[in-house]
Parts: C-alpha cells; sequence; structure tokens
C-alpha cells in the first residue's frame, strides 16, 4: 500500500506541501527497485510543525482523560480495520515476510495500543499524599523519532502514551521505511485527532531529526534508533534541558542454564535471533552453553537454521526476508568476515547471499561456535542474522561475561525457574525473559547502560510522557 500523501507532510491537521523539493527514492530491498519518492523536509516544516503543536497543546490538554482514551480507541478501530494496507507496506518497504508483517508488524502496533489504553484506564492520574495533591499531566510538545525495523511497534509505543498523557508531537517516522508512517498519520486524521496535536514531517537525522532535538518549543524528545544517533540527540537537546527518552542498541546474553533442554532452548534461542532477520535490537544475539555440551549446541544450531525459509517476501510460506539496505548488508557481511579471520567456527551461512539469490539485501542465516567474548561478533551489534555460541565454564563465568558489555537492552535464560531466576537478577539489562515467554505488553521495555533511557509500554510509556506536579496544601 502506498499512499498519495508520501509527497506531502501532515501538519495542522492537513495534509501540505513540504517547503523544500528534495525527495529520497523507498527502496525495496526484496527487489533493489525504488517503489516511491518520499518527500524530505527541512528547517521550515520543522518550525511550522512544531507551531502547530505548540498551539494545540493549551487546548488539548485539558481534555478529559476519558475523551482522551476515547480518541486512541477511535484510532485503534481505525488502524485494526486497515491492517492489510500496514502488512502490506511493511513488506514493501522493509521487505517483511507477508506473514511475519501481518502477525508481527501490524500486530505490535495493536497490542501496544490496546496495552496503552488498558493503562491509562486502570491507572491513578491524580491522588493524595496528606494535604498534597499529585498530578500526572502532559509533558507539554513532544518530538518523536522512530525507527524502520519495528516501525508500528514504536510508532505506537510513543503515539498512543502521548496522546493519552495529553501532550501533542511531531513525529519524524524513519525516512528509509516511511510508507507506514504516512499510513498511520492518515488513521490519525480519520479518527479526528484534532489540527495540531498529531504532526507528520518526514526527512533525515541531520536535518529534521537534529531541528527537533535542539527545538527550544519542544519539551521531550522520545528516540529508538541506534546508540550512535541517540547521543546526537541527546547533545542537541542539552541546551534547552528537555527530557529525553532513548530506546537504543543491544547485544543481548542468552544463557542456557545446565537444566535446560539444551535442544529445545537452542532451537528458540536461534528463531529470536534470526526473526525480523536479526534486525531488532532485544535480539538474542550472544547464546552461551555449557562448554562440555558445545558440540551438542552447535548441532542443534545448525538444525535450527536449516528450518529457516529465506525467499520472497510476497510467498507465505517465507520465514526470513532481506536486510533493509546495502549498507546494513555490507556492515553485516563485514561482520561475517570479522568472526571468520579471528578465528570462531562457522557452524552454518558465511559472506554473501544465499544459494540461488541474484538480487535483494538477502542475507545467510550464520552461526558461530567456539566464540570468544573478546571477539568482534561477540561485542559489536550486528543487527543481522548472526548468532554467537559461547562457551561457558560456570554459569557464575557465563553471568560476567554477559554483563561485560556496553549495552544492556534484554538478555535470556533458559533452564529450571529455580535456577533461572537468580541469575535473572544478577543480568544488567532492562528486561530479562526467562524461558522464551509471550511478548508481554504491561513489561517495561528500556535499557541499562548505552542502550538508553526511560522505558516504554503501556503505563510505563503513559509516565515518560507525564510531569508530575505536587499541589502543597490542596487538602483532603
Amino acid at each position: 500500500m502506498i499512499s498519495d500523501n508520501l509527497g506531502k507532510f501532515y501538519i495542522n491537521g492537513a495534509w501540505v506541501a513540504p517547503h523544500s523539493a528534495a525527495r529520497m527514492g523507498v527502496e525495496n530491498p526484496a527487489t533493489e527497485e525504488i517503489v516511491a519518492q518520499v518527500a524530505l523536509g527541512d528547517l521550515r516544516d520543522i518550525d511550522a510543525a512544531v507551531a502547530a503543536a505548540r498551539a494545540a497543546f493549551d487546548s488539548y490538554t485539558v481534555w478529559p482523560v476519558q475523551k482522551r482514551i476515547d480518541l486512541v480507541k477511535r484510532i485503534l478501530e481505525i488502524y485494526n480495520a486497515r491492517a492489510e494496507d500496514f502488512a502490506q507496506a511493511m513488506s514493501t518497504e522493509m521487505g517483511a515476510p507477508i506473514t511475519w508483517a501481518r502477525e508481527a508488524q501490524v500486530w505490535a502496533g495493536q497490542v501496544h495500543i490496546e496495552a496503552t489504553i488498558q493503562a491509562a484506564e486502570e491507572m491513578a492520574w491524580e491522588y493524595a499524599r496528606g494535604t498534597t495533591r499529585i498530578v500526572h499531566e502532559g509533558i507539554g510538545v513532544c518530538g518523536l523519532i522512530t525507527p524502520w525495523n519495528w516501525p508500528m511497534n514504536q510508532i505506537a509505543c510513543k503515539v498512543a502514551p502521548a496522546l493519552i498523557a495529553g501532550c501533542t508531537m511531531v513525529l519524524k517516522p524513519s525516512e528509509i521505511a516511511p510508507l507506514s508512517g504516512v499510513l498511520f498519520a492518515e488513521v490519525c486524521h480519520a479518527a479526528g485527532v484534532p489540527a495540531g496535536v498529531f504532526n507528520l514531517v518526514n526527512g533525515t537525522g541531520p536535518e529534521v531529526g537534529a531541528r527537533m532535538s535542539e527545538h527550544p518549543q519542544i519539551d521531550m524528545m522520545s528516540f529508538t534508533g541506534s546508540t550512535r544517533a541517540g547521543t546526537a540527540v541527546a547533545a542537541a537537546a542539552a541546551a534547552t534541558v528537555k527530557r529525553v527518552a532513548q530506546e537504543l542498541g543491544g547485544k543481548s546474553a542468552n544463557i542456557i542454564l545446565p537444566s535446560a533442554d539444551l535442544a529445545a532452548a537452542v532451537a528458540a534461542g536461534v528463531a529470536g535471533c534470526f526473526g525480523n532477520p536479526g534486525q531488532s535490537c532485544d535480539a538474542p544475539t550472544r547464546m552461551f552453553v555449557p562448554r562440555a555440551r558445545h558440540a551438542e549446541a552447535l548441532a542443534a544450531a545448525a538444525a535450527a537454521a536449516g528450518e529457516v525459509v529465506v525467499g520472497d517476501p510476497r510467498d507465505e510460506a517465507t520465514t526470513m526476508g532481506p536486510l533493509i539496505s546495502k549498507a546494513q548488508f555490507d556492515k553485516v557481511q563485514r561482520l561475517i568476515q570479522s568472526g571468520i579471520d579471528e578465528g570462531a567456527t562457522l557452524v552454518c551461512g558465511g559472506l554473501g547471499r544465499p544459494e540461488g539469490v541474484t538480487r535483494g539485501w538477502f542475507a545467510r542465516p550464520t552461526i558461530f561456535g567456539d566464540v570468544k567474548h573478546e571477539m568482534t561478533i561477540s561485542q559489536e551489534e550486528i543487527f543481522g542474522p548472526v548468532l554467537s555460541i559461547l562457551p561457558y565454564d560456570s554459569v557464575a563465568d557465563a553471568v560476567r561475561m554477559a554483563n561485560d558489555s556496553v549495552y544492556g537492552l534484554a538478555a535470556y535464560v533458559a533452564g529450571s525457574l529455580e535456577e533461572a531466576r537468580p541469575v535473572a537478577r544478577q543480568l544488567r539489562a532492562g528486561t530479562v525473559n526467562l524461558n522464551y515467554p509471550d511478548w508481554d505488553t504491561s513489561a517495561p521495555f528500556g535499557g541499562y547502560k548505552q542502550s538508553g533511557n526511560g522505558r516504554e509500554y503501556a503505563d510505563w510509556g503513559i509516565h515518560d510522557f507525564c510531569e508530575i506536579k505536587g499541589i502543597v496544601g490542596f487538602g483532603d
């Protein structure tokens, strides 16, 4: 689904022409074909969007909470009605297999909006502490920058709580995958979001993103992307002392304990690493296995990798599509080569495209064994279908290596709960998953260390978009 509004921006309740004639091709990474042209904004477009958001804030933020919740419910209803449009858009812009686009990418937006609505209805927006009244109210105008790898997940996790908190906003989706973001703006318009409350400007990070971050009329920046870009956002925002919430990179450890069903745990870990295909910041890309069972783990991992179906995203049987771009493909190839050069054992996959594939940015599902903790593939975020398997001599050794990372977004532990629970408490990560549980949209999501700050999902996300006011002497 390619919208007619790709050449425009959504500002102050209307689709408007950009100030600049600059355009960028939108590539389908499965075919390397340019399928559309998206307008690129400049400082004037951002200033116009911010002015609209600032003008709308005072009237919108005093809406009763239930009225704001009802608005988000209408967004959810229209989003669900256009689910197939979103699936087709994300399959085109990301190369996501169509089944994955429907069951994971579209679904993620839906369940996060649902969880935000439920949390808002259960949240104590005002309460008394003695004679002081504690009030949660919207922080103001928010700049939202979202990535290409989970477009609707991240847009939903920012826009829904911001709207419910009483904020107004300017959204900049990734210019690499802008189709679904424009569709979401159409949904907001159809739902009756008041003029100026939600605005969308497409553009690059160095131009549009930088202007948003430094803008004196933006009260908060919520950013999801690389650690490198996140530090640039924080630095630009510092001069105006605005709040900055960041969800950044990751290199998540997956500790398979001696009590685990090794074959099942390895297979689930491979599936988690290769989904999307490896382009998830919380993917379990470092697998730690008992040294005595290392060979067994490699065999189980190779068998699981053999079940991956790489191919045409339009085929409902395909389970892995391409990487997002040539730049990402080249990065993954460089890191695979580093694993080979540094002496890791190549279990399966390797350099180049899968056999028989001649176009598109498809990488081979790759597994390395005998990986040492200090190797590049164990330290650097690859963002591709590359799994590193590291043997450990003791659980304490595994925990030490897992924590010895600049990242701390997520971690995984497989084994009996009696053994896994104390290990989870020792891991320095924002989310620790025990035995590959279902996705919990009410759990806080965010990172330690260079994986960011702030938390998203449900009431955690709502709180990030709120100021807390104490009215002292308010009375009973």
